[in-house]
């Protein structure tokens, strides 16, 4: 059984801009790229607990702000040479909002 919450407008992201969304003790970073596709990864890098949603966004990746490790957006996966997984939710937009898989 699928639990989907809605996250918010679209357009409350900026492009290239993310959110952060509480979901118990656990914080979700969702990003909007300069396609307005959207994602959601935990709001943590693998490497050294960054905030994703500090980070700059580029295409489906994000670049976290500590130590410049690249993340995967549509797998939470570091991108190489780097190894870890920061973990994803699936999203989706309809007519404007935003809703998240919990």
């Amino acid at each position: 059984m699928s639990n989907w919450i809605e996250v918010g407008k679209i357009e409350d992201i900026p492009p290239l801009g993310a959110r952060v969304v509480k979901n118990g003790n656990v914080d979700i970073a969702v990003f909007r790229n300069n396609k307005n596709e959207v994602f959601a990864v935990n709001d943590e890098c693998p490497h050294r607990k960054g905030q994703l949603s500090q980070g700059i966004v580029h295409d489906k990746s994000v670049t976290c702000p500590l130590h410049n490790w690249k993340i995967d957006l549509t797998t939470g996966e570091a991108m190489g040479p780097d190894e870890g997984c920061t973990g994803h939710y699936q999203v989706k937009v309809e007519q404007g909002v935003i809703f998240l898989e919990l």
